[in-house]
């Protein structure tokens, strides 16, 4: 019998999230640095626990379901040898592809096709290793910045936070927080009137320009001026943004949110600069994570941590235009997880 409940607003099927919406995204979990050869690491993505590992001889990453279909023991509790990865339990040993290629205790036994780990989609891109755990019809989100000699990159992130990766999206779409959250670097109260600006929503998500804010440190350099900002919600739990200077520079980010659970989530956020190109690395992700670290404790005291898609449920201001056609966006997609219908 197959059993369908729900959990509040993710539908499930035995346990199991059915949001094809998140289902069929990639997802970042891990910096391809952490991950050597010859190394595994346990994650988790949408309340699915997985281990991520790399052969010894080979840069081709594996992304499996956390489990032995022996006896159903955590595989990130092995071991890589060689190419393969081993189980703590009883020794049985899986070729990159999941398949059971060596049973210690029974060394001519021929393993049976359920003898396989379930696995996933995985590409490296931007430093980071990002997972599927459906069919993506789309490949990871474009970032040509990154590989652009003439930008000066960089990677802050993951910054783990107790709520919903929709809450934190809609905060990054969010500028009128900006002059009370992150006062002294990217507003101040005394200069928080934000003006009109436009929201065009469309097959491909939801455009945010002519938004133009006064800071104090807009990039980081310390000089203070007008900012002028372009946002873009691509996907669900992606969003980027291109802010320009009044001396012509800009920068571009990119942000993605992976859904740990409904409630719980990590950030990360790659960094594009026309300029600036004499200011070390290890200063600017500094910068950035000083950002991120500031949304923390509002992100977190949210009530309810998932977000609301009736738009009744809260009041909203002029300036909640972006939040509200992100929330009307959703619901057209049909999503589910991590919001509340």
């Amino acid at each position: 019998m197959v059993e369908s409940v729900s959990t509040g607003s993710a539908s499930q099927t035995n346990g199991k999230v059915t949001d094809r919406v998140l289902l069929d995204d990639w997802h970042p979990l891990a910096r391809s640095q952490d991950l050597k050869p010859g190394t595994l690491l346990r994650s988790r993505l949408m309340d699915t626990d997985l281990v991520l590992w790399r052969g010894e001889n080979t840069a081709v990453i594996a992304a499996w379901e956390d489990r032995c279909p022996h006896r159903s023991v955590r595989l990130s509790g092995g071991k890589v040898v060689e190419n393969t990865l081993v189980c703590s339990y009883h020794g049985l040993a899986y070729d990159p592809q999941g398949h059971c290629v060596n049973i210690p205790a029974h060394p001519n036994y021929v393993p049976p096709k359920q003898a396989c780990v379930k696995s996933f989609k995985v590409q490296e891109r931007y430093g980071v290793i990002f997972v599927s755990l459906g069919n993506p019809p789309q490949d990871v989100t474009p970032f040509p910045e990154w590989d652009d000699p003439t930008f000066r990159t960089y990677l802050s992130g993951a910054h783990f936070c107790r709520c919903s990766g929709l809450r934190a999206i809609e905060n990054f779409l969010d500028v009128a927080h900006l002059p009370f959250v992150h006062a002294g670097i990217l507003g101040e109260p005394d200069q928080a009137v934000i003006e009109d600006y436009e929201v065009s929503t469309s097959e491909n998500g939801i455009y945010l320009h002519d938004i133009r804010v006064w800071q104090p440190d807009p990039d980081g350099t310390g000089q203070a001026g007008i900012a002028s900002y372009e946002y873009w919600a691509l996907r669900p739990l992606t969003a980027s943004l291109r802010k320009e200077t009044v001396d012509g520079n800009y920068m571009v980010l990119l942000y993605c949110v992976t859904p740990i659970g409904e409630e719980e989530c990590l950030s990360w956020m790659w960094g594009a600069l026309n300029y600036a190109h004499d200011i070390p690395e290890a200063e600017m992700v500094a910068f950035q994570d000083k950002v991120i670290l500031q949304d923390v404790a509002n992100l977190e005291s949210h009530n309810p941590k998932r977000l609301p898609l009736d738009l009744q449920a809260e009041f909203h201001l002029p300036s909640d235009r972006a939040s509200l056609a992100y929330r009307q966006w959703l619901k057209q997609l049909g999503l589910k997880y991590g919001a509340i219908e």
